[in-house]
């Protein structure tokens, strides 16, 4: 049997490390909604966002509709984002949009919800997803709100996420390519240009169009071969009218005249 003595300072011990840990917990404390949302905001201000996130939330255990609680919801949502949780920060911000629709910061807040797409937007190599949803909602943003002072940089936004976007499509296109999958390679090239001609891989694109489709036409039965061609063609000639400054008509030419054999077939 355990000596008494033993058991009471092992129950002794418990009791110091729970109270420990309580006294260390920094539990959450407010009697009104106001100062809920007044701490919250106070740790928002000296940037302790996981704080600010737990009186915030708090700031709901009275409701919806108190005075408080559109700034608690919207000041909420940028906490999220400031602490890199742009999931949950998305979120929130809808949240807001749909409970407050009638707030003035609901552009605002529109423009912000958008915006957390773009921050979870990865880099060319991997899954768009999110890119092209913050494209939509920037575009659904400029066209609610096309007075807003944010709708030129909602446009320069979308550019720059569009370009990444032709990117993507392009070193898609590459590896089609290096893989001598030239029918997926050119059509994949072609619809590059197809999505994204404001873009910088727009002529790019056609010449890679028109060199894989030429590929293609050579490896093809003779009695495919000229319409074949005649894809090839039809690219190098929307490259020509298009892009006639593009330094890469002239490459596609010669890749044309090179294989002008096919086009008889």
């Amino acid at each position: 049997m355990f000596d008494s003595r033993i058991i009471h300072i092992l129950l002794l011990a418990v009791t110091v490390i729970a109270l420990a840990g309580c006294s260390g917990s920094g539990r959450v404390r407010y009697e009104s909604p106001e100062e809920a949302y007044t701490r919250g905001k106070a740790y928002y201000d000296e940037g302790k966002y996981l704080r600010a996130i737990e009186y915030l939330q708090g700031a709901f255990d009275f409701g919806r509709a108190h005075e408080y609680a559109a700034d608690s919801q919207l000041l909420l949502a940028r906490a999220y984002s400031e602490n890199g949780d742009y999931l949950l920060a998305a979120n929130e911000y809808q949240r807001f949009i749909q409970i407050y629709r009638s707030d003035e910061r609901v552009p605002q807040a529109s423009f912000e919800y958008a915006m957390t797409f773009i921050d979870r937007s990865p880099g060319y190599q991997l899954d768009q997803t999110d890119t092209r949803r913050a494209v939509t909602e920037l575009q659904l943003f400029m066209d609610r709100y096309p007075s807003s002072d944010k709708v030129a940089v909602a446009a320069e936004e979308i550019a720059r996420l569009r370009e990444k976007l032709g990117r993507k499509g392009f070193e898609s296109a590459k590896l089609y390519e290096r893989r001598e999958l030239y029918e997926s390679a050119a059509i994949t090239y072609e619809a590059v240009f197809d999505k994204y001609p404001d873009t910088e891989w727009a002529d790019d694109a056609l010449l890679g169009a028109v060199r894989n489709f030429v590929a293609f036409a050579s490896r093809s039965v003779a009695a495919k071969q000229g319409e074949r061609y005649a894809m090839a063609r039809a690219n190098y000639d929307r490259l020509r009218e298009i892009f006639p400054d593009s330094p890469y008509i002239e490459e596609a030419r010669q890749i044309l005249e090179r294989s002008a054999d096919l086009a008889a077939n």
